[in-house]
């Protein structure tokens, strides 16, 4: 009997095929996040990964149920960008990186509390369109036509934008509070008062200069807010923060933790948009960290711009780290990312601390393997379960 070979398979033949091989992961060089579950270790810089032509942008997206390794990858992440020189600055809106904050010799600050921040690195039509968002955010509606007016006739009149730019337009529009014909200026004039001494106050002005983020972590804790309409609003001043990452000759990272704050207001997301689009250009990675695929689902009306920029938003993101997901959930992933459907069906039997890793065209299913180091700041129960769990999970 005569065996005929009809064909010759590659590892490139059977991996675009789907079929299991070795996973030589990124073949970058650093420090190590976890192994490849048919390969050896992983290492994933989004920065190094633009540099090698892994990816065309720098900005990721962490996805995944509570309990699979979310904050645990971000932690790590963190820190080893930390460790390199780099800067980061988390908006936290639980309270949950207090103790990495702490081991990199820092306090978070209390958004609120701690101090008051303007983007003063911004140019004066960037600082009016800060402004445009944040009154556009706390009011939960656009600016109408007479609220435009009575704004753009201020700015103007301001000139160079001072320290403390909603201050002096609060100052500038006061007269108008108690005017029932000028309803245009009453109506900012009384959305400006919430920031100078409102509900508002001590965000974006207060007494004193405003807090200086030269510190090479800054952790904002937003977690006064969590769970109100003002959550967008404080979480703004963690992407006001980063502009300043975009001085610097080491890129950095901005990490929005709990992402659909901003992803659900449409002002904001507005913000976050350009600061997207200017990733390369200003060394920032934005990382977006999402629990529940189903609130990006719900940004806006189906059809909406709201909901078509959100989604456009993540589909941009050229990593993505995708921990287990029910299936419902994970259908909603699949629709906003454009999964296949071999990568749909593996998200539900993800064990806990592994992911499907996309970077680019490649994929990898890594299993995380943090060390003794992040025992100290990853998820609240690290500490308590052994150091193998993961990997026989």
């Amino acid at each position: 009997m005569t065996r005929a070979w009809t064909h010759w398979g590659t590892s490139r033949h059977l991996g675009a095929l789907r079929l299991p091989t070795h996973d030589a992961g990124t073949r970058l060089t650093g420090p190590v996040l976890g192994r490849c579950v048919r390969g050896g270790d992983f290492v994933l810089d989004p920065f190094d990964a633009y540099e090698a032509r892994l990816v065309t942008n720098p900005n990721v997206v962490v996805a995944g149920s509570i309990g699979a390794g979310k904050s645990t990858l971000v932690k790590m992440m963190i820190d080893r960008a930390l460790r390199r020189g780099r800067r980061v600055v988390v908006v936290d809106p639980k309270g949950e990186y207090g103790s990495l904050a702490r081991a990199h010799g820092v306090q978070p600050l209390v958004v609120g509390r701690d101090g008051w921040y303007w983007p003063s690195a911004l140019g004066g039509r960037s600082q009016y369109d800060f402004v445009t968002t944040l009154l556009t955010s706390a009011k939960c509606a656009a600016l109408d036509d007479d609220e435009r007016y009575a704004l753009d006739r201020a700015w103007r009149e301001m000139g160079e934008p001072p320290e403390r730019v909603l201050a002096e337009l609060a100052r500038r529009l006061a007269p108008f509070l108690g005017d029932r014909v000028h309803e245009g200026e009453r109506r900012l004039a009384l959305l400006l008062r919430r920031f100078a001494e409102g509900d508002l106050a001590r965000l974006y002005d207060g007494e004193g200069p405003p807090t200086r983020f030269e510190d090479a972590l800054v952790v904002l804790d937003v977690s006064a807010y969590w769970g109100t309409d003002l959550m967008s609003v404080a979480a703004l001043s963690a992407v006001a923060a980063a502009q300043r990452l975009a001085t610097r000759e080491e890129p950095g990272y901005l990490v929005l933790d709990e992402a659909w704050a901003l992803l659900g207001d449409d002002a904001s997301l507005r913000w976050l948009q350009g600061s997207w689009k200017l990733s390369r250009a200003s060394g920032i990675s934005h990382v977006l960290v999402l629990h529940r695929w189903s609130d990006v689902a719900a940004v806006g009306g189906a059809g909406s711009a709201s909901r078509a920029r959100a989604q456009g938003l993540l589909r941009e993101c050229e990593t993505t780290w995708l921990f287990r997901q029910p299936p419902d959930e994970a259908a909603e992933m699949a629709s906003v990312l454009a999964l296949s459907r071999r990568e749909e069906v593996c998200l539900p039997d993800l064990a806990r601390g592994r992911a499907l890793v996309r970077y680019g065209s490649a994929r990898s299913v890594v299993q995380l393997t943090p060390d003794e180091r992040d025992a100290a700041f990853v998820d609240t129960d690290a500490a308590m379960r052994p150091h193998d769990a993961w990997e026989e999970g």
